[in-house]
């Protein structure tokens, strides 16, 4: 024991991590070079002083994930970035089941893995190819220069999560301007209060019209759920709708980016759209868009590598970092579409594997190829320099994408 105790204070003393997560990316695509500098475990202090660890290899992170001995409860959570934001809201949200253990974690996945199967995606495709193909449409009658992410990504992530949810599309505009307060790292406590409390109430009203007039959609199997409150309902339906809408709608834009800066690539999708599917798995790979990572909490001292990770400390598992191991991936950072980065942990592992993840991935193959048949001239319509990258969100991505054709 003496053995591991003297190996965590090496790993201490050599890389700690101080005041929190940096977020800034230097290069548009990487991970921050000051996580890619560290040892795969060091010790992190949080904004809010608490000493836990950061863990930013692939192997030790999958474990973690998968362990049973680690809690995702949202009482063990920390903000892990510099902020005004005196505390994490979610850990204060009834039904947020990604900050759940078992058995309430349980409950709310078997209520709605329904939803969200392979069968149930399939069914979904002719959907959302109609939902893309509009937007395209739109685009090329508007005529160029166009903002891929306003008039595409975002208006396409949101309709499809809207209407698998059983979201009105005349409250889209409502719900999009509070879910990007919400994700906002530097932004006013109030405000981030005030848009949360605007979404409830928005979710609440909805909540109450799918009971009295329930359709097939995930919201009314959240209210015809016996063992689920109205509070949790609400919670559940906040975290689908947010996540939903905004990891896939700043793939899409950021995925494009990459590909555009990656011509040679875009090339090789233009020549044979069946390498898609591969791109799509690289492209979440290569980029990770949750680029704050996840936490988990020991509950009990856990040794791993030689490194004890003692009951009650958190544990941030930064998602860039471990998709990009070089013990894990042949060169990690290069994007190469032929290869797919299948095995990432973007959609995290273990019991808390993304529920939506299918959906994810069949909106990125139908959103690339529309574009990709489309815009077969689709371009850069500003200097790389000048696109504004969202570092300052929880989710990463672009806040403008100018593109022409």
């Amino acid at each position: 024991m003496g053995d591991t105790e003297d190996m965590g204070d090496m790993t201490e003393k050599k890389c700690p991590i101080t005041n929190g997560l940096p977020t800034l990316r230097e290069r548009p695509f990487d991970p921050p070079e000051a996580l890619r500098a560290v040892d795969t475990f060091s010790r992190m202090t949080f904004p809010d002083g608490h000493e836990g660890w950061l863990v930013t290899g692939y192997r030790q992170g999958r474990e973690i994930l998968s362990d049973k001995r680690f809690s995702s409860a949202a009482v063990h959570k920390h903000l892990a970035f510099p902020s005004d934001r005196a505390s994490d809201l979610e850990a204060e949200i009834p039904g947020l089941f990604e900050h759940m253990d078992p058995p309430d974690h349980t409950r709310f996945r078997k209520l709605l893995a329904g939803q969200f199967t392979l069968r149930r995606m399939r069914q979904l495709a002719p959907r959302i190819e109609e939902i893309t193909a509009q937007y395209a449409d739109a685009m090329l009658r508007k005529g160029p220069p166009a903002d891929l992410v306003a008039d595409y990504s975002v208006p396409v992530s949101s309709q499809v999560i809207c209407e698998l949810l059983g979201v009105p599309v005349t409250d889209r505009d409502r719900f999009e301007a509070a879910s990007e307060k919400l994700l906002r790292l530097d932004i006013d406590p109030q405000e981030v209060q005030a848009a949360l409390m605007d979404l409830v109430d928005l979710t609440a009203q909805l909540l109450m019209r799918k009971q009295a007039e329930p359709a097939d959609d995930v919201l009314s199997v959240l209210v015809a759920g016996e063992d689920v409150s109205l509070e949790e309902s609400i919670g559940a339906t906040l975290l689908l709708l947010v996540a939903g809408h905004e990891t896939t709608a700043n793939m899409l834009s950021l995925g494009t980016y990459a590909l555009l800066n990656n011509p040679d690539q875009m090339d090789l999708l233009r020549v044979d759209e069946s390498l898609v599917e591969n791109a799509v798995e690289e492209l979440l790979r290569y980029l990770t868009v949750v680029h704050v990572g996840v936490q988990r909490s020991p509950t009990e001292d856990v040794e791993i590598d030689g490194v004890t990770l003692r009951k009650g400390e958190t544990v941030l598992i930064h998602l860039p970092t471990a998709n990009r191991d070089p013990h894990q991936f042949t060169e990690p950072d290069r994007l190469d579409v032929t290869q797919g980065g299948l095995g990432h942990l973007t959609f995290s592992h273990g019991i808390h594997q993304c529920l939506g993840q299918q959906l994810a991935r069949l909106e990125l193959r139908i959103g690339y190829t529309t574009l990709l048949r489309r815009f077969p001239g689709l371009r850069l319509d500003a200097k790389p320099d000048d696109i504004p990258m969202r570092s300052n969100m929880t989710v990463y991505g672009v806040h403008q994408l100018p593109v022409a054709w």
